[in-house]
């Protein structure tokens, strides 16, 4: 098709029967109830697949390519009009009849292909064009009312008509240049009838701006960023730290021309559509045969539930032998327990958080790098670089305005934040995180803004000790955190490099000779990185409850840690909080909707290794443990040893049925 300047008559023509055509046979029912619910002053969206609308003619398809904004008018227009002459149609009575709402034809649903749908910023050669572009919201301005359009009237002939805002110029206006008079009267001389009193045409109004999604791009690759422009009732539909997906137009615009200076251009993405990805929607199309899966995975492991466990966290960051401890609570932290609201209609929060603690080499970054893989809205930051502002939220200057602009711990909200080095942070941006860990919200007041930004993440820190690591001294001493950050902390897990023979050699040969040795499984029976994003997305929709005997595990342990004489300073009611919040996350990690006993006491026995100094039942080094031959051999043992510290013989008893009983099957 020829490039031309614009839409010919016959061309428009073809477009408006074609469009008209295609929503009374796909939309009619949309637009019954939009008017039904319209409200007067109002703008209504009806979404338009655009794979079926040019399936049902390939012309208009050419020319919504080459002409967007163009075409997008007059499906707009055309839309309004089906509209009322279905409000007329179905009341016979007042032909008269007005349509008190304004209609958007909203595109969704674009052929995914590179000329179409971008990971990346377009750039200049894309100006013109529709696009689809994937992104994360990292700020919002304020709702503006814009003044689109104005009234002229000749001084001449007394010809009135309107003048729309430029676009390409910030909405700003330009008088007109002659009168648009059909019979030419060639007037230069105009009376504005807009503004004396108020603005005629005014609109909703909103900039955001977006930056590419880090996970999509190369390594060493700085994520690029692009304003988007949205108008009417595309205005507050997303917060910063959204992931989203934008359909519109790649527009320039620039400040107006002045002498002497350069002209200052950029590029604007000017919305017709946009989609919230929430957490769960980047696997959404895996989650149904992920469900099937997961059901047959967990029925061939029936009879021995915990290797399944097993099997999938031999999975959890492969190139790292053993660490079976570690692994299991990286995974369970990963899934999280389940949000409670009490009495009063305060939130208890769901997500845990972790620390590691140990020695350089001990893979402590190579597990924030893999969690980061495996759960969408992660985002991975290094102490060393990492401030107030860049955790929390920065007020930015733009425009003589003030702006929000979002942190990682905002960026990450629904998901997983990552910081290595977590020590290296100066203590007066360690402090802003308090309020984010446990309140899980962050108060700003900053530029004059007053507000709170969510911050419903799960924080999972490494760091190495200060100096070398004493068991002798508190935790705090070691690693150089105060007690009140660290007691937000669920887990805290110290991995000491310790001169083990056995274990180097080990180690030694699974790196330099045959990694698929005895008690390593082979790649085959290993998940893949995507079944594992799946499965945790899966796991995640799970809102376990707690049975009465594992309340009783939990508060006996609870109880007993509080009794005890070398209690350190993570012995708070948040400890009894985090052992109901790890032992609904390794319910959900066996994929179950009720906590059991067997849940209790993995919380227990993950805790016990968390708390150094304090453990009531044995400590043991999380790094040199390794993968159970016969894990329900070894979780009996665990079983016995606890109740019976605990002195709950009867639930003992009962647990040591149950497992027989799976013994016998």
């Amino acid at each position: 098709m020829a490039q031309c300047e614009k839409l010919s008559p016959e061309e428009e023509s073809i477009i408006r029967t074609v469009f008209k055509n295609y929503v009374l046979e796909h939309h009619s029912e949309d637009l019954q109830q939009v008017i039904t619910e319209a409200d007067v002053h109002t703008h209504r969206a009806i979404a338009v697949n655009a794979m079926n609308l040019f399936e049902a003619n390939m012309e208009v398809g050419d020319y919504f390519n080459v002409y967007p904004s163009e075409v997008l008018a007059l499906f707009d227009e055309v839309l309004q009009q089906t509209a009322l002459e279905v409000l007329r149609t179905g009341q016979q009575r007042a032909p008269e009849q007005r349509l008190t709402c304004t209609l958007h034809t909203r595109i969704a649903g674009l052929p995914v292909c590179p000329e179409l749908t971008r990971d990346t910023i377009p750039r200049s050669r894309d100006v013109g064009h529709f696009l689809s572009v994937n992104g994360t919201v990292i700020r919002t301005s304020d709702t503006k009312v814009l003044e689109f359009q104005r009234d002229y009237m000749c001084a001449k002939c007394r010809h009135v008509f309107q003048v729309r805002a430029e676009f390409d110029q910030f909405y700003s206006f330009s008088a007109p240049a002659a009168c648009s008079n059909p019979e030419r009267c060639d007037s230069h001389r105009f009376t504005c009838l807009s503004g004396d009193t108020e603005p005629a045409s005014c609109r909703d109004y909103q900039e955001i701006k977006i930056q590419e999604q880090v996970q999509r791009l190369a390594v060493g690759s700085i994520p690029r960023s692009m304003i988007i422009v949205l108008e009417d009732d595309l205005v507050d539909c997303c917060k910063s730290g959204d992931d989203v997906t934008v359909y519109g137009v790649v527009c320039q615009r620039w400040k107006p021309f002045s002498d002497g200076s350069r002209c200052d251009l950029e590029l604007v993405l000017k919305a017709n559509n946009m989609e919230v990805n929430n957490q769960h929607t980047a696997v959404s199309v895996l989650l149904e045969e992920a469900h099937r899966d997961v059901e047959d995975f967990w029925d061939t492991h029936r009879s021995n539930p915990l290797a399944g466990r097993d099997q999938i966290l031999m999975s959890f960051c492969p190139q790292i032998f053993g660490m079976y401890v570690v692994k299991l609570a990286v995974a369970m932290v990963m899934a999280g327990g389940v949000q409670r609201i009490d009495s009063t209609g305060g939130k208890v929060r769901g997500e845990s958080h972790m620390l590691l603690v140990g020695d350089p080499g001990t893979g402590k970054s190579q597990f924030l790098k893999y969690a980061v893989k495996v759960l969408p809205r992660s985002v991975l930051t290094a102490g060393i670089g990492s401030t107030n502002a860049g955790l929390t939220v920065a007020a930015v200057r733009d425009g003589g305005e003030w702006h929000l602009e979002a942190g990682a711990l905002v960026l990450s909200d629904g998901g997983l934040c990552c910081i290595d080095e977590f020590n290296s942070i100066k203590e007066h941006d360690r402090i802003s995180i308090h309020e984010a860990m446990e309140q899980q919200s962050i108060s700003v007041a900053k530029a004059g803004m007053v507000c709170k930004l969510n911050t419903r993440t799960t924080i999972l820190a490494a760091t190495n000790p200060r100096g070398q690591y004493d068991p002798s001294q508190s935790l705090s001493e070691n690693v150089a955190l105060a007690s009140p950050l660290l007691s937000r902390f669920d887990l805290v897990l110290v991995l000491l490099d310790s001169r083990n023979a056995e274990w180097d050699r080990t180690i030694s040969s699974f790196i330099l000779e045959d990694r698929e040795r005895p008690g390593q499984p082979s790649d085959s029976s290993l998940w893949s990185i995507d079944k594992m994003k799946a499965y945790f997305c899966l796991i995640k929709r799970l809102q376990p409850q707690l049975s009465q005997d594992a309340n009783r595990v939990l508060t006996s342990y609870y109880q007993l840690q509080r009794q005890s004489q070398g209690r350190g300073a993570r012995t708070t009611i948040r400890m009894l909080e985090s052992l109901s919040r790890l032992a609904e996350a390794h319910a959900k990690l066996m994929y179950r909707e009720t906590v059991t006993v067997e849940d209790a006491i993995m919380a227990v026995s993950v805790m016990e290794c968390s708390m150094q100094g304090g453990a009531l039942l044995g400590s043991m080094n999380a790094l040199l443990t390794s993968f159970p031959d016969d894990p329900l051999s070894q979780y009996r043992t665990q079983c016995e040893l606890l109740l019976q510290g605990l002195k709950l013989p009867e639930l003992l008893h009962k647990e040591n049925l149950r497992l027989s009983a799976l013994t016998d099957s």
